[in-house]
């Protein structure tokens, strides 16, 4: 694991890039949620923030997180120009230190991985808490090495959703999960390239 500081990391990582003027959602997110209704949502790992955008105009009221402030200000910016700002509130959490305040009826985390220190499973425990019954946790894991990723040690292995699931420790009584499967789909990356990639997705739902 890398010794740099997570804000300056992923600082160095965003300001690297151009801002896109209007990002796309995450694929598995808009299959997952289209038809359900509206509710308050919590995008942890918010990035660019196409996700945070998609809910929104849908009528989701989003508290979006990253740790990096240059994502978080790009991302209060976009807000504002699609005239999304009462509609998304985007905060700069390190969630190893702090997780946001309120309870949701989505939580979703999109390719949550990291070079960095991060205890994963306690984050994505505290998000399944954080849901109201009725409410879900939308895991999106990468299940394959894309061709961009940073990581590309050849003796990598990608946990099964499943795994995942167990890993969390959550009482059948209270939490079901409602899927757990491993997609494939065609993916481009930040630098144009297309590639097939995995996905490992996880969809934990609260009962009560």
């Amino acid at each position: 694991m890398s010794t740099t500081p997570p804000v300056r990391y992923w600082d160095g990582v965003y300001a690297a890039r151009r801002p896109a003027a209007d990002p796309r959602p995450n694929a598995r997110l808009t299959e997952a949620v289209s038809g359900s209704p509206p509710g308050d949502a919590l995008d942890l790992g918010c990035g660019e923030g196409g996700d945070a955008l998609w809910l929104a105009r849908r009528g989701w009221q989003v508290t979006a997180v990253d740790v990096s402030a240059v994502a978080v200000e790009r991302l209060t910016g976009l807000a504002r120009s699609h005239g999304l700002g009462d509609a998304i509130a985007a905060e700069r959490h390190d969630l190893g230190e702090s997780f946001p305040y309120g309870a949701f009826d989505l939580v979703c985390a999109h390719y949550l991985h990291t070079p960095l220190d991060l205890d994963r499973t306690t984050v994505l425990r505290t998000a399944a808490y954080a849901l109201r019954p009725g409410g879900r946790l939308l895991v999106v894991d990468h299940g394959s090495t894309a061709p961009w990723s940073w990581n590309q040690d050849p003796e990598v292995r990608y946990p099964s959703p499943r795994e995942v699931a167990a890993g969390l420790g959550l009482d059948p009584a209270v939490w079901t999960v409602e899927r757990a499967e491993a997609l494939r789909r065609t993916a481009t990356g930040p630098d144009g390239r297309t590639a097939e990639v995995t996905d490992h997705v996880l969809l934990i739902g609260r009962t009560r």
